[in-house]
């Protein structure tokens, strides 16, 4: 078996063709779904981008005891099992730049090999004591531009000046990159790539080509890079910011073609299996709202795209399954497809035996460490905060204390007790960090940082833009003990379930 992985960032799954978007022409996303069964109910667990590759990896959420931080000491990485049963070699190109930060600093070495492509956003790449203020100030948006050092704004302005042509994007070279692993190795057996890019997300950059055909006659400075937060800009102000994403999705449009064109050449329909989605979507003014963190995770956060072609099964080229399936399937698909075992401690399932609509569970758990606790049973999705968020007991569990760009401050580590083991922590104890509003992560992707914290309940069949939310408390009853049984399945300590006004189930300790 042999296996490569697309990972793309931000992707809206209502934006693909092959899920009945319209605005943006995705024709190889449409070929996509014609060699490979697209999955109809798919979604995020934890969130935002490192919470997510920690789910996607281990096969366990993990939003209920931890924010975002380095996989830990007793995590299961499916590459690192492949390599133990299987001897499967697995590499790793990646953009995404998080990875090299302090909270994200454990995952890159879980592969055989992996490949850094710098640049993107924030990315601390190349160095430039005294920019040309002056012409940069004029050249951004104010939102965009900034002096401050080591802020992602001025790091990116300064990336910039170095990406200039099409071949200089990082996207592009992380897919030049993965053709470079394909030309010296797709004859050989037993391997797992994975092609990483962090676009979609923002700042919506890419090639002029790209932007060409959404050209919204915008005249001011570079404006590609919304806020995080209620929609306060001017219409036309609008309309360019989301031209710039649709760009930077035609952008992976033609990327993803180039590597099925690839697939096409050399034949690897029929021994190699073919994965492609994103960690999350991303509101571009729906809920009058940009981006995400700050507010309800709405479907179009959610619910996202998934694409998988297996080689042991041809038939299902062009299918469509309406199993209820989510980040945390992700490792115990590749798992199945080189016959790996999976772990005690795995909550996922192979993609493969729901390819055909064979459900496998109830519901999904999907959330922000710190906000509402969400649920779905694909049908119906429920938010459930707690009362009052500056007033939650909450606390990190962990062995390696450090958020996405420092370690855990004095401040925080004072008041640590040390906790018994949680259920999948494999006899390990654990640091137990009260969370303050003084950390790093409150006001970033924390807490403090919610415009929105009222609990809802919708109907996807009759409110599928979350815009009627429904007062039925039979079915909120229901969806309370759907969401409560699977927070304990997964092992939420005790203190997930009285911040949301739950009743501690028996055995939780």
């Amino acid at each position: 078996m042999k296996a490569v992985f697309v990972l793309l960032d931000s992707l809206n799954r209502h934006m693909l063709g092959a899920y009945g978007g319209t605005r943006i022409p995705t024709p190889n996303f449409d070929r996509l779904a014609a060699r490979s069964t697209t999955f109809d109910r798919h979604y995020v667990g934890s969130l935002p981008c490192m919470p997510a590759r920690r789910d996607m990896l281990t096969g366990r959420l993990t939003f209920l005891h931890r924010s975002w931080g380095p996989l830990e000491p007793f995590d299961n990485a499916f590459p690192e099992i492949l390599s133990r049963q299987k001897k499967t070699y697995s590499h790793l190109i990646t953009d995404h730049f998080h990875y090299w930060e302090d909270g994200g600093a454990t995952y890159h070495n879980r592969y055989d090999s992996y490949e850094f492509v710098r640049g993107q956003e924030g990315d601390r790449w190349k160095a430039m004591v005294q920019p040309h203020w002056e012409r940069l100030r004029e050249t951004y948006h104010a939102r965009q531009f900034s002096e401050e050092p080591r802020s992602y704004f001025r790091q990116n302005m300064v990336n910039r000046e170095f990406i200039r042509e099409e071949k200089d994007f990082p996207s592009v070279r992380c897919f030049a990159e993965g053709f470079e692993f394909l030309d010296r190795n797709r004859d050989a057996d037993n391997w797992f790539l994975q092609i990483e890019t962090f676009d979609p997300h923002e700042p919506f950059t890419a090639p002029e080509r790209f932007k060409a055909p959404f050209d919204t006659g915008w005249k001011g400075p570079v404006r590609d890079w919304p806020r995080y937060g209620r929609v306060d800009e001017l219409p036309e102000e609008c309309e360019e910011l989301r031209a710039n994403y649709y760009a930077v999705v035609s952008m992976c449009d033609h990327l993803l073609g180039q590597l099925l064109d690839y697939f096409d050449e050399h034949d690897l329909w029929k021994d190699t299996a073919l994965v492609v989605t994103s960690d999350h979507g991303f509101l571009l003014g729906e809920h009058d709202f940009w981006a995400k963190n700050r507010m309800n995770l709405y479907e179009e956060v959610a619910h996202i795209p998934l694409f998988l072609h297996d080689p042991r099964h041809p038939e299902r080229a062009g299918t469509r399954s309406g199993a209820l399936t989510q980040s945390i399937d992700i490792a115990a698909t590749f798992l199945d497809l080189f016959g790996a075992e999976p772990p005690p401690e795995n909550e996922g399932f192979s993609l493969s035996g729901m390819a055909d609509g064979t459900e496998r569970r109830k519901g999904a758990l999907f959330g922000y460490f710190g906000g509402a606790v969400n649920v779905t049973d694909g049908q119906h999705t429920y938010h459930r905060f707690p009362e009052d968020l500056s007033k939650q007991a909450l606390y990190q569990y962990t062995l390696v204390p450090t958020h996405i760009f420092s370690p855990f401050t004095p401040a925080e580590l004072a008041d640590i007790e040390l906790s018994p083991p949680l259920s999948f922590t494999k006899g390990a104890s654990l640091l137990k960090v009260p969370v303050i509003d003084r950390s790093p992560m409150y006001n970033n992707y924390g807490p403090g940082s919610l415009l929105e914290s009222e609990t809802r309940l919708y109907d996807l069949a009759t409110d599928p833009g979350q815009d009627a939310p429904l007062d039925d408390p039979k079915l909120e009853t229901a969806m309370t003990e759907l969401m409560s049984g699977l927070m304990q399945a997964n092992g939420a300590p005790p203190e997930a379930f009285t911040r949301l006004g739950l009743d501690i189930p028996a055995g939780v300790t």
